[in-house]
């Protein structure tokens, strides 16, 4: 009896712990340019913001969006780096409000209902998933250096609005230009004096 216990204590903390590894590895809306991400049809303002969240806030039903006037919805993500996209989990609504196909779009910003006519890098089927239990892997090829990627949730499995209450992305992160931006910064500070001091050996020399 004592050995099941222990056993049992074992396979709680080996989930524990596969559970917050694959936490860490669904972290990449940490760099998500929150405050520029765009939801077209939301019913609420901001509200397509909000899905993008922590892994142990997925189940959170507190927070979602819906949409508005049909059942599309379109999601406009800037990163603050490059990313390598290698997996997505949706948690929809219940019922036929769960979006039942996706679309993925790389490097087009401010894309409308109007620019999803073009062909996507990668579209899926979706099954219905209130828990976060499937993952839907991408061709990494096609998302090996994404700056934006916009989502197209087409329809749903028959409702008159989609529900979306989080939206996981799994991959790497790098940052962009790092260096070059340093560079950047540091000769806007020194020009100023550079300017200063550099003037007069200027044009001394050309008088000479």
């Amino acid at each position: 009896m004592a050995g099941h216990s222990h056993s049992c204590g074992q396979e709680s903390h080996e989930h524990d712990h596969d559970d917050a590894e694959r936490g860490r590895e669904f972290s990449l809306y940490l760099k998500i340019d929150t405050e520029n991400v765009e939801c077209l049809n939301e019913s609420v303002e901001g509200s397509g913001k909000a899905v993008f969240k922590p892994w142990e806030d997925k189940l959170d039903t507190k927070k979602f969006v819906e949409s508005d006037v049909d059942e599309e919805l379109l999601f406009n993500i800037p990163f603050t780096g490059n990313v390598k996209l290698k997996g997505l989990i949706v948690i929809g609504g219940e019922g036929d409000s769960h979006p039942s196909q996706m679309k993925l779009y790389k490097n087009r910003p401010r894309m409308t209902f109007d620019d999803t006519g073009v062909p996507p890098e990668q579209e899926f089927d979706l099954q219905p998933d209130n828990k976060g239990q499937l993952e839907y892997a991408t061709k990494i090829v096609k998302f090996s250096s994404v700056q934006h990627l916009s989502i197209y949730f087409p329809k749903n499995f028959g409702a008159d609005e989609t529900i979306v209450y989080y939206i996981g992305l799994r991959g790497e992160f790098t940052e962009a230009k790092r260096h070059e931006v340093t560079i950047c910064t540091y000769e806007a500070r020194a020009n100023p004096s550079d300017h200063k001091t550099n003037a007069f050996d200027s044009v001394g020399h050309q008088i000479q």
